[in-house]
């Protein structure tokens, strides 16, 4: 049993330091390694285990390390597998931090995180306007996102920001239906 642990961790380490480009990128290399060169599942078993994945709220390769390493040696190797596909983004993440802190006041890195910037505020521009998009935010009702912004900025909770326009958008719905059933 504790070899599978040892075994589970190494293998999802790996998988989680060389595969770029999320959970989806994973698969192949996870399949490769747990049906494959492990035999730890068979294909069909990788392929249901695939789609509860899938299916669970939460990161896509934790998911599937939980849930191969539970199927593999229970409840410890679950865990374990998911701690090691998580090790290296944790890692990184860390190296990073520490660089940053030590060369944070740097002139040269400084200039650069000014220039990165206004990249970043384009980077989560581009989402926002195709979600606008996608909820039909037009010029009528454009004021409820300005209006929920500037709320958040002020220090109302998202949570009741979501609830008070819910409540608001119901009624809307219920009034909306009323008036349509009149007007027939």
């Amino acid at each position: 049993m504790k070899s599978h642990n040892k075994d589970l961790f190494v293998t999802f380490m790996k998988i989680g330091g060389f595969t770029l480009g999320g959970g989806a990128a994973m698969i192949p290399l996870m399949e490769q390694q747990v049906v494959t060169q492990h035999q730890w599942l068979s294909h069909s078993e990788f392929m249901d285990v695939m789609a509860v994945s899938q299916a669970t709220p939460g990161v896509f390769a934790v998911n599937m390390a939980s849930h191969i390493g539970y199927k593999v040696g229970g409840i410890r190797s679950g865990i374990i597998a998911s701690l090691g596909v998580v090790f290296p983004s944790l890692i990184i993440i860390l190296l990073i931090a520490i660089i940053f802190s030590r060369f944070r006041d740097n002139r040269w890195v400084e200039a650069a995180f000014m220039g990165i910037r206004p990249a970043v505020v384009a980077l989560l521009a581009v989402p926002v306007f195709k979600m606008g998009k996608t909820a039909r935010v037009t010029w009528s009702n454009v004021w409820i996102p300005i209006l929920s912004t500037a709320l958040i900025i002020y220090g109302v909770t998202p949570a009741l920001i979501i609830l008070v326009a819910g409540v608001a958008g119901f009624l809307y719905g219920l009034t909306r239906k009323d008036n349509q059933q009149l007007s027939k």
